[in-house]
C-alpha cells in the first residue's frame, strides 16, 4: 500500500497545482458564497499547512544536527576519510549556493514587470521594508543569552549554533550518558520525520490552497514570474551539475565526467523519479561501486554520509527561493542579508531530511530569518514538486562525485577506467 501511495502522490500534487491555478484565477479575491469568500478559505487552510510545516522546524533541525554531530564526533574510525568527505561536501554546497546567488541576482525572477498585485503578508510581517540588519545583529543571534527563548522564537542562527555545540559535547562525555542522549535525539529526529510524512499526506490540499490564494490575488500574471523562477533554478542546477562538478572531476580527480555520468545513470533516474536521496541510497551505492569502481570501504562511508549531509542541489534551491520571495515583496537584500542566506542554506541543507518536499522547511527558516512571511512559499510551491525531482538528482550526483574524488585521493586504481558493469 505504501508503494502505491508514493506512486500516486506526484500526480495528486500536479493535479492540485493545475486546479489551484484555474480555480484561484476564476474565483479571485471577492467571489464567495454565504458571505464567505473562497479567498479566505484558501488563506485559512494554506496558513494551517504553513503552520504545520513551521511546527516541526525547531525539533527537526535541532534533533538532526545534534544526533548527526554526536555520531560523527564519536566515530573513532571517521578520521582522515571523514575529514576529506566533510571538506568536499562543505565546499560543493558553498559552490552551489554561490552559483544560485549569481543566477538569481542576474535574472531577478521576483521582480514584477506587469504591475501585478502582490499577495498581502500576514500582520506579523506587514512592515517588510522596515526590516534592517547589521553585522552585530547577526553575531549576537549566533550566541543567544537564553536558548529556550531562541527555541520558542525560532531564532535559527542561535538554534543551529547551540545544536552543533551540544551535539559535539555529547560525543565527548562518558559513554553511558552519551548513549542515552544520542538515543533520545535520534528518537526525536525519527519522530519528526514521521510527523513530516503525516503532513505530506496533506501536501496536495496544502499546495492547492497556496497556489489558489496566489493566483486569486495576481491572476495569470503569476505565471510569468513563476516561469522565470523555474527557469532560474533549472539553469543554476544545470550549470552546477553539468559544468561545475564535471570540471572538479576532470581537474582534481583526473577522470572522465562522461563515464561517470554513464555509471550513475540508474541512480540519477531513480533520484529524479522518487525525489528522495534516501530512497535512492541502495542504487547509488551499487552504481558507485560497480559502475565507477570505488571500493566498498570508501563507498559505505561517503555515500550514506552524503545522503544526510550533502544537499548541494537543495542548498542552491533554498537560496534562489528565498531571494525570489524577497524580490517579489520588494525587499532589498544586501550583502549582509545574503551572507545570512548563505550560512542558513549551508547548515539547513546539511540537516534537512532526504525525503520529498523537505526543502520547504529549510526555505521557511531562511524566510523568517530575512523577516519575510513563511506564506511566501506559496509563490513558488506550484513548481516545487518538479524542482524537487531535479535538485534530488543533483544531490545524488554530487555524492557520487565525492566518492570518486575521495577514492582517487586514497590512491585507488581503475576508477572509471572501463565501461560500467551493473550486471553483477
Amino acid at each position: 500500500m505504501t508503494k502505491n501511495k508514493k506512486k500516486k502522490s506526484p500526480w495528486l500534487v500536479f493535479l492540485a497545482i493545475v486546479a489551484g491555478v484555474v480555480i484561484g484565477s476564476l474565483t479571485g479575491t471577492t467571489f464567495g458564497i454565504f458571505g464567505i469568500t473562497f479567498y479566505s478559505i484558501y488563506d485559512l487552510f494554506g496558513t494551517l499547512f504553513i503552520n504545520a510545516l513551521t511546527l516541526i522546524v525547531v525539533p527537526l533541525v535541532s534533533a538532526s544536527i545534534i544526533s548527526g554531530i554526536a555520531r560523527i564526533g564519536n566515530d573513532k574510525d571517521f578520521g582522515r576519510l571523514g575529514l576529506k568527505t566533510f571538506t568536499f561536501y562543505v565546499t560543493t554546497i558553498l559552490l552551489a549556493i554561490f552559483i544560485g546567488l549569481i543566477f538569481v541576482n542576474i535574472i531577478r525572477p521576483g521582480i514584477i514587470h506587469s504591475g501585478a498585485a502582490v499577495p498581502p503578508p500576514s500582520a506579523e510581517f506587514s512592515n517588510l521594508h522596515e526590516f534592517e540588519v547589521n553585522i552585530s545583529d547577526v553575531i549576537l543571534q549566533i550566541i543567544p543569552s537564553n536558548i529556550f527563548a531562541a527555541f520558542s522564537q525560532g531564532q535559527m542562527l542561535g538554534l543551529i549554533f547551540f545544536s552543533l555545540l551540544f551535539g559535539y559535547a555529547v560525543s565527548k562525555i562518558e559513554s553511558g550518558p552519551s548513549a542515552i542522549l544520542l538515543g533520545f535525539w535520534q528518537g526525536v529526529f525519527q519522530t519528526m520525520i514521521q510527523i513530516t510524512h503525516y503532513i505530506m499526506y496533506f501536501l496536495p490540499f496544502g499546495v492547492f490552497c497556496l497556489v489558489a490564494k496566489t493566483f486569486a490575488t495576481t491572476g495569470m500574471e503569476s505565471l510569468k514570474t513563476l516561469t522565470l523562477f523555474f527557469v532560474t533554478v533549472i539553469l543554476a542546477l544545470a550549470f552546477f551539475m553539468f559544468v561545475a562538478l564535471p570540471l572538479i572531476l576532470k581537474i582534481f580527480g583526473k577522470v572522465s565526467p562522461l563515464r561517470h555520468f554513464k555509471a550513475m545513470t540508474p541512480a540519477l533516474i531513480t533520484a529524479f523519479s522518487t525525489s528522495s536521496s534516501s530512497a535512492t541510497l541502495p542504487i547509488t551505492i551499487e552504481c558507485v561501486e560497480k559502475g565507477a569502481g570505488v571500493s566498498n570501504r570508501i563507498c559505505s562511508l561517503v555515500i550514506p554520509l552524503g545522503t544526510s549531509m550533502n544537499m548541494s542541489g537543495s542548498a542552491l534551491y533554498e537560496c534562489v527561493a528565498a531571494l525570489f520571495v524577497a524580490q517579489f515583496y520588494g525587499l532589498e537584500v544586501g550583502i549582509i542579508k545574503q551572507f545570512i542566506v548563505i550560512i542558513l542554506a549551508l547548515v539547513t541543507s546539511m540537516g534537512v531530511a532526504g525525503i520529498p518536499a523537505a526543502s520547504l522547511v529549510s526555505v521557511i527558516i531562511i524566510l523568517k530569518a530575512l523577516g519575510l512571511p513563511p506564506e511566501g512559499i506559496g509563490l513558488f510551491i506550484a513548481v516545487d514538486r518538479l524542482l524537487d525531482m531535479c535538485r534530488t538528482t543533483v544531490n545524488v550526483f554530487s555524492d557520487s562525485c565525492c566518492a570518486v574524488l575521495v577514492a582517487k585521493s586514497e590512491g585507488e586504481e581503475n576508477i572509471l577506467k572501463k565501461s560500467p558493469d551493473m550486471s553483477k
